[in-house]
């Protein structure tokens, strides 16, 4: 669920505005004797004691928006120099309203993105290196984990301060398990051989047992991101090593997708199901490959007795699928600003990652997730252990518009509108249309 708030200029603001311009205009054609020389020593001590006050775009909703705003809240009360206030917008209308905002140089003084759209930002110069707006405000970069560290940076410059990483894990229902007898003593699945058909067999199990529910629900509706997640651990890549030509038409990527075709076919999963995040919660679905951000939703009611785990390796390896929401600057922004922003973003991370890793989402922060505090949250070493396998998506400014293209062409292969084989090529010329414009 997403909350929808409509932001708007307050009146109070805009009396501020008019009073200071006439203030100022005064003031220039007035001589300063007696007491408007008092008032404008006042004015001076009250401009320099007032708080910077920053705007913050955001997307999110919901839960995640809920802890924001715990964060947003503990900042502002914690010291006087800063004061932030946010924007929250759609998520469907967020990056259009962003890039028109740093197209314009009127927009947030600080903001959120996913690791994957900022490419295009750092090429058209329109955000800028946080290395040493960190270093101003104390903030030590060096706690950031190195694979987020390195997913935000270009030319040895990191352009973004990492929140977190954010993925998939391995859910599983205890008690349809224990139904389908594939349920371990300590609460953890049997899941027979880790290969396809050693997976397959554990389906087929479930579904001859439990025959009502779905044996693994799939996301159908956002199927690029079960697709990568095997695909990466067929040791697959989207991209060859320059980023100029598609590396997606090879057995690996035809292997993970008869795989899944093989699962709907044989009814292990609904190809149908719309909404298979909700399938799982509410108990038909006995396997689910879901993001971390549904943590707080599953694994904190022990009513629904639902455990954890890392992907497991079908396909040889524990790499797969990630992104990561940052905290970027725009250039535009004043250095004092950018200051003040610094001053946050070292917050967010510090302390406010403590909060935002009871959201679900893996803290970048290493002070953060080595905290004990962090550590008894349910599941999370399995949480730390799957973020350290994780594939960010390939540092091109064209990523947005080959995996819109991808998500869609892979809807016609898992509908039979083209065959695996024929999609494949399809995709791969898409790709590489993509990159030669």
């Amino acid at each position: 669920m997403k909350k929808k708030l409509t932001s708007m200029l307050t009146a109070s603001v805009a009396l501020t505005l008019v009073v200071s311009g006439c203030s100022s205009t005064k003031e220039s054609g007035t001589n300063t004797t007696g007491a408007s020389a008092t008032e404008t020593t006042k004015a001076t001590e009250s401009k320099s004691t007032s708080p910077v006050e920053i705007s913050f775009w955001n997307m999110f909703g919901g839960g995640e928006g809920d802890f924001v705003d715990q964060i947003i809240k503990g900042y502002n009360e914690s010291q006087k120099e800063v004061t932030v206030k946010q924007l929250r917008l759609e998520s469907n209308e967020y990056y259009a309203k962003l890039s028109t905002a740093l197209s314009s140089s009127k927009g947030p003084d600080v903001a959120v993105a996913h690791v994957d759209r900022i490419s295009p930002f750092v090429k058209a110069k329109q955000i800028v290196p946080v290395d040493q707006l960190a270093t101003k405000v104390g903030f030590d970069l060096k706690q950031i984990s190195d694979s987020n560290i390195k997913s935000v940076s270009y030319d040895g410059k990191p352009y973004a301060v990492p929140l977190d990483t954010h993925f998939h894990m391995f859910y599983y229902n205890k008690d349809l398990l224990k139904k389908a007898d594939l349920l371990n003593d300590d609460g953890t699945p049997k899941l027979g051989e880790l290969t396809p058909d050693g997976f397959k067999k554990t389906l087929a199990q479930i579904h001859a047992k439990v025959p009502d529910v779905q044996a693994l629900a799939v996301n159908t509706p956002y199927f690029q991101e079960p697709f990568l997640n095997l695909y990466y651990e067929a040791g697959g890549d989207l991209l060859n090593a320059d980023l100029n030509k598609a590396a997606i038409n090879n057995d690996k990527a035809l292997s993970v997708l008869k795989f899944y075709v093989d699962l709907y076919n044989n009814k292990y999963s609904d190809l149908n199901d719309k909404t298979p995040w909700d399938s799982f919660h509410s108990g038909k679905a006995a396997l689910w490959f879901g993001g971390v951000w549904e943590a707080g939703l599953l694994l904190n009611d022990k009513a629904l007795n639902i455990g954890a785990m890392p992907l497991p390796a079908i396909f040889g390896s524990q790499t797969h699928w990630a992104s990561s929401h940052l905290l970027v600057v725009p250039s535009y922004v004043t250095p004092e600003k950018q200051e003040a922003a610094a001053k946050f973003m070292k917050y967010f991370s510090e302390i406010g990652g403590k909060t935002w890793g009871q959201a679900g989402h893996v803290p970048a922060n290493s002070v953060v997730t080595n905290s004990e505090d962090y550590k008894k949250l349910p599941y999370r070493s399995f949480f730390i252990e799957a973020q350290k396998t994780v594939k960010f998506a390939p540092k091109t400014d064209k990523y947005t518009t080959i995996i819109t293209t991808v998500s869609e062409s892979l809807q016609n292969i898992i509908f039979s509108k083209q065959t695996p084989e024929e999609g494949l090529k399809v995709i791969e010329k898409q790709i590489n249309d993509i990159l030669a414009n």
